[in-house]
């Protein structure tokens, strides 16, 4: 088998790249909705900690085995689990990095549709910029109202939006690496950045929108998303960490099997442990810099406290914020502006998880791109189909983000680090990561990867699935374990067929892509790729 010729061609086009798969919509929708919910302060405390416990540990993790991988011609993580353990078994732990970007990809382009779709209605004036019934808008475009109702293609309808995204991604994917993700990212995280940045010059010279409301200004805006409060009461809640440390997933994009797949197409002596502290620093800033600076402190300022607890994730960014915007001079155009940022934010994300499934079609089924774009799209395609079609209550979307971007991401996470810490060696693993470094890891994570990051990540998994799986409410004094949220919706007394159709379809992807590995592993024991030559 040849090696692939994919490669970057700059060390600046693949820190983009894996900037741009970690940037999107959770930098500048669910962070500034988690911290809101959880108090400020005290969220940031579990926030940081997670940040240096499981983030960068598992992004350094994740470089270094896909460099691994990469020299000895593998760049999907089944691969590269099979050419480091050389165990029959061993391909098959790296299935969840095809099926959790796959199944991610299929709901996310979705949500990207809406983002460009709002975008153009609130450039024309179609989001009831004068009125209030935002909520009516956003159930009918995206489907929340009702099954069946988005599948129109009109401009007030979210199918048109939908087949342009997908056209664009795929056309992308298809270019390759180079002329394709890295192209786009490094036009558009600049792009991305400067938005953001009028977008807060805006939001920082506000003041006080209402006279009648002194206390609704900008400082009180920003205090409430940063001060402390009673931290030593929130950091007493696990779901705050919880919470916390699922971010540091979405954000970093770290179990998803891109930052792997990504690393495999470094050149010789590529630093990995600066590239990949330097991704990591440009989310950070958007995250925190940008986002966080954005979303709360706006509808703070126009809605109050009571606008903007509880509105959860789509609630603030597609229902509080048109409001918002709707109050300001020229309101149409930030607005437009805004899901613009959006947009851009969310399309450097999905082609990086359109990038693992096509290396795995590629050097595991031995099927040329064109071949293997077409497939991915195809697979994809009946998935958003799916989401699309179930979308009340977004049930199909929020089931399948939950099982396969919450439940499979801690499973692959803990399996990366483990692999690293105890498969690969740390002594190994650190010769590996500093080839070519210009920077050293500091020797304390080497037991922070070996023994803490797996603990901390197994206990908040555990924490995780009695709270949201098995329905613990945490009493000493008096326990409850009953199916609650997502598994009541499938074994409660009224079961939902929605979450259960979708579970199905996990069950069958996950059911394809193990056929796929099993394919593909007696196809690189009978004729292996050839190493990079480095």
């Amino acid at each position: 088998m040849s090696a692939p010729k994919e490669a970057w061609s700059s060390r600046l086009g693949v820190i983009l790249a894996v900037a741009g798969s970690a940037v999107g919509l959770g930098n500048f929708l669910r962070f500034p909705g988690l911290a809101a919910q959880y108090g400020g302060g005290a969220f940031m405390i579990a926030y940081f900690i997670s940040l240096l416990l499981i983030g960068i540990p598992i992004c350094w993790t994740e470089w270094t085995l896909g460099r691994y991988g990469g020299r000895q011609g593998y760049h999907s993580t089944s691969g590269i689990f099979h050419a480091l353990m050389k165990k029959p078994w061993a391909k098959y732990l790296g299935v969840i990095g095809f099926v959790v970007p796959v199944i991610i990809y299929m709901y996310y382009v979705y949500i990207e549709a809406w983002a460009l779709g709002y975008a153009v209605n609130a450039l024309v004036g179609n989001l009831s910029m004068e009125g209030k019934d935002y909520g009516a808008f956003f159930g009918k475009f995206t489907g929340a109202s009702s099954d069946g109702v988005a599948l129109r293609f009109g401009l007030r309808d979210v199918g048109i939006f939908v087949l342009i995204v997908y056209v664009l991604n795929f056309f992308f994917i298809y270019r390759g690496i180079s002329k394709g993700i890295e192209m786009v990212c490094k036009y558009a995280m600049p792009a991305l950045i400067f938005i953001a940045i009028i977008i807060l010059a805006r939001v920082m010279t506000l003041g006080t929108p209402d006279p009648m409301k002194p206390d609704q200004n900008v400082v009180n805006g920003l205090a409430y998303m940063w001060n402390p409060g009673d931290v030593a009461a929130g950091l007493k809640n696990p779901q705050l960490w919880l919470a916390a440390a699922g971010q540091i997933f979405f954000s970093l994009s770290v179990g998803f099997g891109v930052i792997i797949t990504y690393a495999s197409y470094l050149r010789g002596k590529d630093d990995v442990v600066l590239s990949g502290l330097t991704a990591t620093s440009a989310n950070e800033f958007c995250e925190v810099g940008l986002g966080g600076l954005i979303t709360v402190p706006a509808a703070f300022m126009f809605l109050g406290t009571a606008g903007i607890v509880g509105q959860g994730t789509f609630g603030l960014g597609f229902n509080v914020l048109p409001q918002v915007f709707a109050l300001m001079p020229a309101g149409h155009l930030f607005a437009s502006i805004f899901f613009v940022l959006l947009f851009i934010a969310a399309v450097t994300s999905s082609l990086s998880m359109l990038q693992p499934g096509i290396a795995f079609l590629e050097e595991g089924l031995g099927i040329e791109r064109k071949a293997s774009v077409a497939l991915l799209g195809l697979m994809t395609a009946f998935g958003t189909l799916f989401i699309w079609y179930f979308s009340k209550d977004l049930k199909a979307l929020d089931t399948l983000d939950f099982w396969v971007g919450t439940v499979m991401l801690f499973v692959q996470a803990t399996i990366l680090v483990i692999i690293f810490g105890w498969g690969l060696g740390i002594p190994r693993g650190w010769e590996i990561a500093h080839e070519g470094a210009e920077m050293r890891i500091p020797n304390i994570f080497k037991p922070i990867i070996k023994y803490i990051t797996p603990m901390y990540l197994i206990t908040i998994f555990v924490m995780f699935l009695l709270q949201n799986v098995f329905g613990w409410n945490y009493s000493l004094t008096d326990p409850i374990f009953e199916p609650t949220g997502y598994t009541k919706d499938l074994i409660g007394d009224e079961p939902n067929n929605v979450a259960r159709l979708s579970v199905g379809f996990i069950i069958i992807v996950t059911g394809f892509a193990l056929v796929f590995v099993n394919i593909a592993g007696k196809r690189w024991t009978k004729n292996p790729p050839v190493p990079l030559n480095d």
